[in-house]
């Protein structure tokens, strides 16, 4: 996808060496636009291989407001192995302290939880929440079967009360939804952006939640819009990168969907990707 392998080019042209809470160290641009037409084909790029299961299963995860790493495990799905809420190990880079945090299954009210809960009072992952809150995400597939055009359609996920408590602190922060001619338009804004390894998801998952949304309230499909905030590439990513801008990408491959009668009982294994076609894998550490 010509979109995203022209950001990578944006920073490695003119990023900036900027110091980061991993301690690895980037190079980062401010403010960074990506768009895609969701006409021209489901937006998973092709110059690596971005397993589709693994987003979608998350993107199941946050749907229904879950909090516990495990549901993730069991689907084998490990994304989120690394972290844990700071309310049962406090976060910090020495072994012994990743470790535990791997151990734990305990993730706080992160993004979903905030989607389905806004407001209520997160108590674990196994226990039930004090007080109702707002379920931000039911309220706008509602608002658009009856009211289209209103100009209020947005979920966020950034809850200054609750982010000590979160594992991470949400870094795709906030969506909006647009309907303009009986298209569904979704915009995204990203506070930081690991353009290596997380950008290619999340690029993939709000496309896939732009095709459920659509799917189940009738509208067709319009576009995909990305506001990126500190727009990064890891010193340790550079190589690979500069490896990746190199590939020429392939023609986008599309998604198809099992019917289901509401967004909130869809399962991953739902949807299939047809047609995928991939350059090889490109192999980047993660920074915890």
């Amino acid at each position: 996808m010509k979109q995203y392998l022209e950001i990578v080019k944006q920073i490695l042209k003119n990023g900036k060496d900027k110091k980061d809470r991993t301690g690895t160290g980037t190079i980062a641009v401010a403010g960074v636009k990506f768009e895609h037409d969701m006409a021209e084909g489901f937006p998973l790029i092709t110059t690596k291989k971005v397993p589709l299961r693994l987003v979608s299963s998350e993107l199941e995860f946050f749907i229904k407001g879950i909090s516990d790493k495990k549901w993730l495990q069991e689907r084998n799905n490990h994304i989120w192995d690394e972290w844990c809420s700071p309310d049962v190990v406090a976060y910090a880079h020495d072994k012994e302290t990743k470790k535990k945090m791997m151990k734990e299954r305990e993730l706080g009210p992160v993004y979903g939880w905030q989607w389905r809960n806004f407001g209520a009072e997160y108590i674990s992952y196994d226990k039930e929440k004090k007080g109702k809150g707002v379920d931000q995400l039911k309220n706008v597939i509602d608002t658009l079967r009856k009211n289209p055009e209103n100009r209020r359609l947005i979920v966020s996920a950034w809850n200054p009360v609750d982010i000590p408590r979160m594992a991470l602190p949400p870094c795709h922060y906030c969506f909006q939804l647009i309907v303009i001619n009986n298209r569904l338009n979704l915009l995204w804004n990203q506070r930081s952006v690991d353009v290596a390894l997380g950008l290619p998801f999340n690029i993939a998952s709000y496309g896939l939640l732009l095709h459920l949304i659509a799917k189940e309230t009738g509208l067709r499909e319009g576009k995909l819009i990305g506001f990126l905030g500190d727009t990064h590439i890891y010193i340790n990513h550079i190589e690979g990168m500069k490896r990746q801008i190199t590939r020429n990408p392939y023609k986008l491959s599309k998604i198809r969907t099992s019917d289901f009668s509401s967004i909130f009982e869809w399962n991953y294994t739902d949807t299939k990707i047809i047609d995928y076609k991939h350059h090889p894998h490109i192999k980047f550490e993660i920074a915890v």
